[in-house]
């Protein structure tokens, strides 16, 4: 039984790993593309200034790196998780034309992430630990 347990569980962390690498791959994608103008436009209607584009853009480019980082990516998968509901809420309520249409790919973000922060709960429990001493 124990061996068909650990057999599982490293599929399960591979399974998972790829998912980190995709999400890795897609937030460092979108962080750059945060930092070309494709989306000043959009950042004036949400109406906090262009400074909020570039630190969202860092906040999304540290988080990918994070997830690729075994102690952290847990900690980065729910940062992640956060950031992406921020993003989901603003398409809601603050960005004209946005709406459900604009917030369903972060909230599939927000789902991809807390996936994995779940799977890697150990190790947000472990970086806590360890912010306590």
């Amino acid at each position: 039984m124990s061996e068909q347990t650990s057999t599982a569980a490293k599929v399960g962390n591979v399974v998972v790993w790829i998912l980190q690498i995709a999400l890795a791959v897609q937030f460092f994608m979108n962080g750059y593309a945060l930092f070309t103008d494709q989306f000043v436009a959009k950042f004036d209607d949400i109406g906090f200034g262009q400074w909020f584009r570039y630190f969202t853009g860092v906040l999304e480019i540290a988080t990918a790196v994070g997830l690729l980082i075994p102690r952290i990516c847990g900690l980065a998968a729910l940062a992640l998780a956060g950031i992406m509901s921020g993003a989901a809420l603003t398409e809601l309520f603050l960005v004209t034309n946005g709406g459900f249409k604009g917030a369903w790919m972060p909230l599939m973000f927000v789902v991809w992430a807390l996936v994995i922060a779940v799977y890697r709960r150990e190790q947000i429990f472990g970086a806590l630990k360890l912010v306590r001493k």
